[in-house]
């Protein structure tokens, strides 16, 4: 084993075969970081504010001694012991997030104020202004905002962390601002490729993280497209090979149908998405005003909208479109069908067309999906798929491992991580908690 005599120590607290929660601490004698601090998906859960204790009871993220905030009385946790460190305390300690989806993010408000919180810059300007209502994260009542201090660091910049650094370059993922992390310490390579593809918008800079990590002692590598497919398909059933495609297929849907309401809806923080929407539309493209919002914030891109949840988000009223003009539209428009809109179906076109692209809810393990589809439907409106995933596809993946060549390949956030093979050393299935 790579790690054999060596100081550093990696522990794998959560999200090894799942999707979801990942947290993993590396440490070298008094030096410690963390990486990420989501939470795994419950789709029976109705409200963001849970507590603590029962996100943990319910192990949707882990225990880990001196980490949470210490306002947070976490005395009567039964679990709390078993994953105790005996106090160990670290002179540096800090956590990293990868993108901002919320199973790398959800967290991070419950993290104690003391710890610094690192992730790119664009992802830092995106989480705060999704967040600007405190409805994306899980609130903490003892912080002052609805998100807590964040540092930003430019792309490939090196954070030092006591005897431990770590580089944030940037990969391609769906989520606006995605990174991966290659950690150094005193004796070991470490790379982590969060969530990662080939076939965005950022190719090339998965690449140049590839060639970054090259002979990385250890590679820790996302393997969620292996849960659901085999290596000789391309992509899952219902899904568009690459984002090019995916506008592509907007657009003929509406270069074909010139006297139809479009509507469409996408996942928020997918910005690259939407931006190449906007920029090869022939219809003008109109958000809500929420969604106006955060382009702007996080591109400096404005946009037509329309608004419905009478909040002011300063956005300039020259770009504002009469929600009831879009209702009769059946041409000059491609709109996004947010939440409110959906309450408005009965005035829409009823030979209309609604495209949802990897939008919330996201598919069918969601309980709210079918109802969703069904409604609109019954309305006459056509439903249309067009996603694209945000995740490396299974060859991809084994392409990724050769370009990097790892001593030690350790899989994780999938169902089926022993799918993933190494070349060029050993491959490592870890236990929860588990520490190498």
């Amino acid at each position: 084993m790579v790690l054999k005599d060596k100081k550093t120590k990696i522990t794998f607290h959560h999200g090894m075969r799942t999707i979801g929660g990942t947290y993993i601490e590396v440490t070298y004698e008094n030096s410690r970081i963390i990486f990420d601090f989501g939470s795994q998906h419950d789709v029976l859960e109705t409200s963001n504010n849970v507590s603590l204790e029962s996100i943990l009871e319910r192990d949707l993220a882990p225990y880990i001694d001196n980490i949470f905030d210490k306002n947070i009385d976490l005395s009567a946790f039964k679990n709390k012991e078993s994953f105790d460190k005996k106090g160990h305390m670290y002179d540096n300690t800090a956590v990293f997030v990868s993108h901002i989806h919320l199973d790398h993010t959800k967290m991070i408000n419950f993290l104690d104020k003391s710890i610094p919180l690192y992730m790119s810059e664009k992802t830092k300007e995106l989480l705060k202004n999704v967040n600007i209502d405190g409805e994306f994260l899980y609130p903490n009542s003892y912080i002052d905002a609805h998100t807590r201090d964040i540092i930003g660091v430019k792309e490939n910049d090196i954070i030092e962390v006591g005897k431990i650094k770590v580089q944030v370059v940037p990969v391609d993922h769906d989520a606006y601002g995605a990174s991966g992390f290659i950690i150094e310490t005193p004796d070991l390579k470490i790379s982590y490729t969060g969530d990662i593809r080939y076939h965005g918008y950022r190719k090339d800079d998965t690449l140049s993280f590839c060639e970054k990590s090259k002979n990385a002692d250890v590679l820790i590598i996302e393997g969620v497209s292996v849960s659901f497919q085999e290596f000789d398909e391309v992509v899952a059933e219902g899904e568009i090979v690459n984002e090019r495609m995916v506008i592509d297929s907007i657009k003929k849907v509406v270069f074909d149908n010139p006297s139809r309401q479009i509507t469409f809806n996408y996942y928020t923080t997918n910005i690259e998405r939407l931006l190449n929407i906007i920029d090869s539309n022939p219809r003008k493209v109109v958000l809500d005003a929420f969604h106006a919002f955060i382009l702007f914030k996080s591109t400096g891109v404005k946009s037509y909208f329309y608004s419905l949840d009478g909040k002011d988000y300063g956005l300039e009223e020259k770009y504002k479109i009469d929600f009831n003009k879009l209702l009769k539209d059946k041409s000059e428009f491609f709109w996004q069908l947010n939440t409110e809109a959906i309450n408005y179906l009965d005035k829409m076109d009823s030979n209309g067309i609604y495209i949802h692209s990897n939008a919330a809810p996201l598919g069918e393990y969601d309980p709210n999906y079918l109802p969703f589809k069904i409604n609109i439907e019954n309305k006459g409106i056509e439903f249309l798929t067009m996603a694209c995933s945000g995740h490396a596809h299974p060859l991809d993946l084994i392409d990724i491992i050769d370009r990097i060549k790892p001593k030690l390949l350790v899989p994780i956030h999938s169902f089926r991580p022993e799918k993933l093979f190494n070349n060029y050393g050993d491959v490592l299935l870890p236990e929860s908690k588990q520490t190498i």
